[in-house]
């Protein structure tokens, strides 16, 4: 018995609804899940800033932390605190945790946009050469007789301005012959060859206590922040975010090959360049703070991958979210386990970040081979 044809076409017409539903369904479901996660990250952060501040031997509440800090942005909005309380959280653990939660913020971001820039999983600013010159400006800073002690303001500019050392260098390049990817990371590795040798060569030559502090300085510290630091950090933050976010598109579009790139209207070159720069100079900005801390742009990019992909839209709050996060678990951890000595921040996230890493890329290569 002959079917009819109209009733064939009916049922076909339903069949790819039907799918087109699923597929529609599925893609609806993907984006909540990827911005239900991001907003999670950026609760548990803003969350983690009043409870970390709690933390210590003075009893402070968790919403008079917030209060507190809400106080010093607007004077007279809230009342009954005990001056103990507010020096603590103003002058001692409230600039330590804003600190870590805008550092945090920026390493992650940026060693989100390195990774996805130069399409190396392991790259990040610090590849670049911006750590290992901030060191050694730092470094000079301490042997002319600057002390990082005393808060200044000279070792914090120059290592900064040494920092800003590997990205003119990868501007004339770009300048002179074009720059690819490779060559941006062959460029980073060179620089930070040589500054770190002349950071070994300068320590021989400076006291012992001098050359204390250059350690202690490298490794990446809160331990030297002041309430008059996080305005400069904050706004770098917050610049470096918005910039990213504009840069996303052309970045996620730029995963499928510069040729594809170009053929759809993106500038390669320039969103390039662009994303470098800003990663670099806003890493830059945190180095000069706070030392070299690392892991937490290496890290928290890759794990926020395993949860909602690599769009950038996303995945660059997300990073941002979740480096605050573990910078203030790991300064937070380094507080109190071996109370009253502070460990460096820099120090624990690289016991965090290390084994973490070698557990992902193992995860990573048995997901490949299966």
């Amino acid at each position: 018995m002959d079917r009819d044809p109209m009733n064939s076409e009916s049922i076909n017409e339903k069949k790819e609804a039907t799918g087109s539903s699923h597929y529609r369904n599925g893609i609806e479901a993907l984006f909540r899940h990827r911005l239900l996660f991001t907003a999670a990250l950026g609760i548990i952060a803003v969350l983690c800033v009043g409870f970390m501040i709690t933390v210590g031997s003075a009893n402070i509440g968790f919403l008079e932390a917030y209060e507190i800090l809400i106080n010093q942005l607007f004077p007279g909005t809230f009342e009954g605190f005990t001056d103990s309380h507010v020096n603590i959280v103003t002058n001692i653990r409230g600039p330590r945790v804003l600190m870590g939660l805008c550092v945090g913020m920026i390493l992650a971001i940026g060693g989100c946009m390195i990774q996805s820039i130069l399409r190396n999983a392991l790259a990040t600013p610090y590849t670049l050469g911006v750590s290992s010159s901030a060191c050694f400006g730092a470094a000079l800073a301490m042997a002319y007789g600057v002390s990082i002690n005393s808060g200044t303001m000279g070792v914090i500019l120059s290592a900064f301005i040494f920092s800003l050392v590997p990205i003119g260098t990868i501007l004339l390049a770009a300048q002179r012959r074009g720059i690819t990817p490779v060559t941006m990371v062959l460029c980073g590795v060179a620089i930070s060859q040589i500054f770190g040798a002349c950071n070994t060569i300068l320590q021989y030559f400076t006291s012992s206590d001098t050359t204390k502090e250059i350690v202690f300085w490298s490794v990446g510290s809160l331990n030297t922040v002041s309430l008059w630091m996080i305005p400069y950090v904050a706004v770098a933050a917050l610049i470096f975010a918005v910039i990213a976010m504009y840069l996303s598109r052309d970045l996620n579009i730029m995963k499928m090959g510069d040729d594809t790139a170009q053929s759809l209207g993106v500038n390669v070159s320039r969103s390039r360049m662009i994303g470098v720069i800003v990663s670099c100079v806003a890493t830059a900005v945190a180095v000069s703070f706070t030392g070299a801390i690392g892991f937490v742009c290496l890290i928290s990019p890759h794990l926020c991958r395993l949860f909602i992909g690599g769009d950038l839209k996303y995945l660059i709050p997300a990073s941002g979210f979740l480096g605050a996060i573990i910078l203030l678990a790991a300064d937070t951890i380094g507080r109190t386990i071996m109370a009253p000595v502070i460990l460096p921040v820099g120090a624990i996230t690289a016991l965090i970040g290390g084994p973490l890493l070698v557990y992902l890329l193992m995860r990573r290569k048995t997901e490949m081979s299966a």
